[in-house]
């Protein structure tokens, strides 16, 4: 019995501290993320140092793009005219990030957001966690990268 009152105890506080992402939570995503780490379902984990590309998103009224940026030594980022649309769609208390380009289509579910944390989950249960990026600037000129 002591041990049933356990388990619902721990279930219940898993429920409870599940982020809530509301609408007006979305325009958190927009701006560079850097991956920092990807967690598979049989728990192992794969820690990111430095990326060589960041995700950029820009979302407004539930519907924008995603594409990969290469940050530069002087605080820019390459660009190419590759990005994936995205739209963000609320169901069942969740929230999914529904991807497509000419080529496929697919969702992930968006698991946390804050102004410095992303984690998103695909459907094989593997979760990307990002970070805010920041400018790299490695000239120490003190002027401020772009």
């Amino acid at each position: 019995m002591k041990n049933t009152f356990s388990i619902l105890f721990i279930a219940f506080l898993f429920v409870g501290c599940q982020q809530n992402i509301k609408p007006a939570d979305i325009a958190k995503i927009n701006g560079y993320w850097e991956i920092e780490k990807v967690v598979f379902e049989k728990g192992k984990d794969k820690e990111y140092g430095m990326n060589e590309s960041y995700d950029f998103f820009k979302i407004s009224n539930n519907k924008g793009i995603r594409k990969k940026v290469m940050p530069q030594l002087d605080g820019t980022f390459l660009v190419n005219d590759v990005y994936e649309n995205v739209t963000v769609r609320f169901a069942d208390n969740k929230v999914f990030l529904d991807y497509s380009t000419p080529y496929m289509k697919w969702s992930e579910e968006l698991i946390a957001l804050s102004e410095e944390e992303l984690v998103l989950l695909n459907k094989e249960k593997t979760e990307y966690h990002y970070k805010k990026a920041t400018s790299i600037n490695l000239l120490g000129d003190g002027k401020k990268a772009k």
